[in-house]
């Protein structure tokens, strides 16, 4: 998504739009968000902002994985 946006910052409620109007897939998104700030991707910038970590933005400049 953040690829796809062309920018290193997004905003929750982006996301959640993104993500549908059904409550369970909000809740996958978060399950996401959580994952990936574990791997060290993204981090909460405050105000329900995530961004990319420098390991996320390379990941990101490497492009989709087949």
């Amino acid at each position: 998504m953040f690829g796809e946006m062309e920018s290193h910052r997004l905003d929750l409620h982006v996301l959640f739009e993104a993500a549908g109007k059904e409550p369970t897939e909000r809740e996958k998104l978060l399950f996401v968000i959580e994952e990936l700030r574990r791997e060290g991707l993204i981090e909460a910038r405050g105000g329900d902002f995530y961004s990319l970590t420098e390991k996320g933005k390379k990941i990101v400049a490497a492009g989709p994985v087949s």
